[in-house]
């Protein structure tokens, strides 16, 4: 089973926790608000209090010096560095040490900064991280930005803002590439890294070829030389803009990342026992499959979040039946806590729901005291769940996702999913049901565009489809298209801005097919006529674990493995940190894991501009068929209905955009990368405690006055340890259970 990313970085930070040990027993722990975002995603309050962390405070509110040791665990900002010194400064001391550990690499002239500063004698130790990225899922992680959709696809506006729209976006994949490396140090990796290289369209965005970012043409006479090398370094610079894409630049700011890395770490990756075979990075991006996004999908984790009004792919609001058969509002968080979730989430839906009802039934069985002959139906499941008051939890569980489930289905049958699908899946895949070319594609198509039953959002994707696996139409057919629909001129624009994503939508009479390396392979084994096509990382991994995969498609950035031995290095399981220096201060040792190494080989995939739950889906379900331990990632994960927003405005720069309503800044960029990172982490600073609202030292131990200090913070509830009075027992839980709810994460 492939490792969960989830539990190595929840490793990550208790290893941090643990590692701090003051003679005291407790100590404080003092975050930022994007650690504390972070944190909350693999850990609960609990968690962190169970580690002899007394107190958690927040760097940016108002804080009164403790009796304690500290662990500041911080984004590596100029304003968080500068905040933990004045902790130490001009006769202050917060607490009685410091113990750094920062999200992110360290740059240098902040490390001097620290060591050459009054709060150095008080620093016991400074550590890296490397764990700045969300982890979504057991095997998926993201970036959570939507906004760099628009920042690799839009289009400048004129020739003038080329520069700065390509010095914005190389900002902005910088700041990807770490986050990408970061992952890498947390999983011990040091991978090979190939990436996609289009043949048949030209870089886009701002990648584009343009004589504002191209390399000066080469002087008259050199193209006359037959070779590469002799023709010069002037004719090689001006050719290499031609192949600029997104891909490449990213791949190789991750490849520089790592080396980088590796030359302060002399011994990353470490060995392991036994030996992990050297593992991969495929970096992608949303162009190289633009159907993916827009066919229905009918596996419960993809028609959920394609069906349903589900907030991040994580919240969803329903109506839950007690037990006295009231409804009651409810939110739901789907996450791998959820058992009933992840047993199902990537099954099809007809065969989820024929779990569903199993599992139910059985949990019927194992429960004495039920009456009945479980169920048959979904309405039965639900009828049969709103008479049981006990087991409350599983309950909530089941109800939830039978719920799902039959809205799912109930959209379905309504919006006439079942044919809309057919024609997509024809036009995905190229092939009838029969394994055909379609001949009457057309005419099943007309009277859907015709009909008032079927949505204009689900047109659009009709269209879509039929575009792309046409390559491209004439004018007057797509305008008839379009009058078909009865498409509105934003609808309009979503399909034409798939132009900026590679795809040919305007066809000439004497056009040639665009001839594409990457196509997807036909599934003789899937079972569902509406289910044929398979996104295209499928085969790009596919392709890859066998050695199949074409090198002049996705190249290896630097090193490539041997055909005859690709295990030729070794790798070990997560070290969760990396010492910063070896200079004073001290710095504390990683303590070893001693979970058994699992020694899969890896491959990591990253989707710049977006992934689907298609794509997820295919991660989990090929590291079982293929045994490897597969990992996706993306700046962000789209859904159709945001894919297709996104396509209205990405013209317009991403204005009116739910990501970006005012559109993608078009200022130049920052002078530096750290000026960069300390806007982008820029907390504002704390407004002063007014002397009125001193708590009085009798009674500061309250958690309720002591919150006057800093209203806007989740963190400063309380100035005393849940422990550090010395209680035990009954005594000690009733303190807890009082501070329960103070530490909002």
């Amino acid at each position: 089973m492939t490792a969960s990313l989830i539990n190595t970085v929840r490793s990550t930070f208790l290893q941090a926790f643990r590692s701090v040990n003051p003679a005291g027993k407790w100590k404080v722990l003092v975050i930022d608000e994007h650690v504390q975002n972070l944190l909350s995603t693999v850990l609960k309050q609990f968690d962190i209090l169970e580690e002899n962390v007394t107190l958690i405070e927040s760097i940016s509110s108002y804080r009164e010096p403790q009796q304690f040791e500290a662990i500041y665990m911080l984004m590596p900002t100029t304003q968080n560095v500068d905040r933990v010194i004045q902790d130490f400064s001009n006769g202050r001391q917060q607490y009685l040490g410091a113990h750094l550990f920062f999200l992110d690499g360290l740059s240098d002239p902040l490390f001097q900064r620290l060591t050459s500063s009054p709060a150095e004698p008080y620093l016991k130790a400074v550590k890296e991280l490397f764990v700045n990225f969300w982890v979504t899922e057991a095997q998926t992680f993201s970036m959570k930005a939507p906004e760099l959709f628009f920042q690799i696809y839009s289009p400048p506006k004129n020739e003038a803002s080329f520069r700065i729209a390509r010095s914005r976006l190389e900002e902005e994949l910088r700041f990807v590439s770490k986050r990408i490396a970061d992952l890498c140090i947390t999983l011990n990796e040091f991978p090979y890294i190939r990436y996609y290289l289009p043949s048949h369209h030209q870089p886009l965005g701002p990648l584009q070829p343009n004589q504002q970012t191209r390399a000066p043409p080469p002087s008259e006479g050199s193209s006359r030389w037959r070779t590469n090398l002799a023709r010069g370094e002037a004719a090689r610079q001006y050719e290499a803009a031609d192949t600029e894409f997104v891909t490449k630049v990213l791949a190789s700011m991750v490849q520089q990342c790592l080396e980088e890395h590796k030359k302060a770490n002399p011994d990353f990756p470490s060995p392991s026992d036994p030996p992990r075979p050297r593992g991969t990075l495929i970096v992608t991006d949303r162009a190289m499959d633009a159907v993916a996004p827009f066919i229905h999908e009918f596996t419960y984790q993809a028609m959920c979040n394609d069906l349903l009004p589900i907030e991040d792919g994580t919240k969803y609001s329903y109506k839950f039946q007690s037990s006295v058969g009231t409804y009651e509002d409810k939110v739901a968080t789907l996450s791998d806590a959820d058992s009933v979730w992840t047993a199902v989430r990537h099954m099809h839906m007809r065969e989820a729901i024929d779990r569903l009802m199993a599992d139910f039934n059985k949990f019927m069985e194992d429960h004495a005291g039920f009456k009945g002959g479980g169920a048959a139906s979904l309405n039965d499941m639900k009828d049969m769940l709103a008479s049981l008051p006990q087991y409350q939890e599983q309950r909530e569980k089941f109800s939830l996702h039978l719920n799902m489930a039959q809205d799912c289905m109930t959209i379905f049958e309504k919006d006439k999913l079942s044919v809309v699908a057919n024609v997509e899946q024809c036009c995905a895949t190229g092939l009838t049901a029969e394994g055909k070319t379609p001949k009457t594609l057309v005419e099943e198509m007309v009277p859907l565009l015709d009909g008032r039953e079927v949505s204009n959002f689900n047109k659009v994707r009709i269209i879509a489809l039929y575009i792309m696996y046409r390559d491209g139409v004439p004018d007057e057919d797509r305008r008839r298209l379009y009058q078909h629909a009865r498409l509105s001129m934003v609808e309009q624009d979503a399909v034409n801005a798939l132009v900026h994503l590679g795809a040919r939508i305007t066809r000439g009479a004497s056009d040639k097919d665009t001839k594409k390396k990457l196509k997807q392979k036909p599934q003789a084994e899937e079972e569902y006529e509406l289910s044929r096509y398979k996104p295209l990382i499928r085969t790009v991994i596919e392709d890859h674990v066998s050695n199949k995969l074409d090198q002049t498609l996705f190249p290896y950035v630097k090193d490539a493995p041997s055909v005859l031995t690709p295990a030729n290095s070794t790798r070990q399981a997560p070290t969760p940190t990396t010492s910063l220096r070896s200079a004073k201060p001290s710095w504390h040792k990683a303590v070893r894991p001693t979970a058994p190494v699992d020694n899969r080989q890896r491959v990591i995939v990253f989707v710049a501009g977006g992934m689907t739950y298609s794509e997820v889906r295919e991660a989990y379900t090929l590291s079982t068929s293929l045994n490897k331990d597969i990992y996706i990632g993306s700046t962000h994960t789209v859904t159709p209905r945001q894919f297709f927003d996104d396509l209205k405005v990405l013209e317009l720069s991403g204005v009116g955009s739910r990501a970006v309503p005012n559109g993608i800044s078009l200022t130049q960029a920052h002078n530096s990368y750290q000026e960069y990172y300390d806007q982008k982490y820029f907390i504002p600073d704390p407004t002063p405690p007014r002397s009125e609202l001193q708590v009085p030292k009798d009674i500061k131990t309250s958690g309720k006055l002591s919150k006057a200090h800093s209203p806007s913070s989740p963190y400063a509830a309380s100035s005393t340890s849940v422990n550090s009075l010395g209680m035990t027992g009954p005594e000690k839980e009733e303190k807890k259970k009082k501070k329960k709810g103070l530490f909002h994460f």
